[in-house]
């Protein structure tokens, strides 16, 4: 009688202690993958920053080679060397009215107009590099294609069916799954969308701060 109620015990008690281990298992799990998203995160905020620090230092004005500004002052003291070593020589009175009335021709002289073909067909040349310079300029960015895929949603979404619907409606852009979820991460961080735990999975919908920014996104893409 008293063995049996003991070995049942004992059953209960490891069965409980498997149970357990298996949930303490896997929350380490789940903790060491958001522990290596966060660091994932930290490095790409690290490269924005230094991205940001490289092009405000490539915005001062570069100083002139040396070179290039000893120059003029070296050619005008060749001139004035040769002029000094050359021999002075009188013009004569024939001379120098010869000279005055060119000089007076050169600048009583019109200068010739440009044509207007070849002003209108440069500028029309012009407007097409404009355009498509403009056009090449402006790409969206991989946080705001996720915001507009996430607006059109009212329930949470898997990071893998927002990939899936980007490399649809914009087979252009192929970033691997963990891009993907990199960028959502950054954009909870910043607010835009919110996470959501439904067991074992994390699902992304819009926030309200993400509509603002994605209205504003719209209304500046407008002509």
């Amino acid at each position: 009688m008293t063995s049996q109620p003991a070995s049942t015990l004992r059953t209960r008690l490891v069965d409980q202690a498997a149970s357990d281990l298996e949930e303490n298992r896997r929350r380490q799990q789940e903790l060491a993958e958001e522990v290596r998203m966060l660091k994932q995160e930290e490095a790409l905020l690290v490269d924005i920053l230094q991205l940001a620090e490289r092009y405000e230092g490539l915005s001062e004005p570069s100083p002139l080679p040396q070179q290039a500004q000893d120059e003029p002052v070296l050619t005008g003291a060749k001139r004035r060397r040769a002029s000094a070593a050359a021999p002075a020589r009188t013009p004569s009175p024939r001379s120098a009215r010869s000279a005055r009335s060119a000089r007076a021709e050169k600048t009583a002289k019109p200068a010739k107009p440009a044509k207007a073909g070849n002003t209108a067909r440069t500028v029309r040349a012009g407007k097409p590099a404009r355009a498509a310079a403009a056009g090449k300029s402006r790409q969206p960015l991989l946080g705001e294609l996720l915001l507009s895929l996430l607006s059109g949603h009212d329930e949470p979404r898997l990071a893998k069916e927002l990939r899936d619907e980007l490399l649809v409606k914009h087979p252009d852009r192929a970033p691997t799954a963990q891009v993907v979820r990199n960028t959502l991460e950054s954009l909870v961080a910043k607010g835009s969308i919110q996470r959501h735990k439904q067991q074992r999975s994390v699902l992304y919908t819009l926030a309200e701060s993400g509509r603002h920014a994605l209205a504003a996104q719209e209304g500046a893409q407008r002509p």
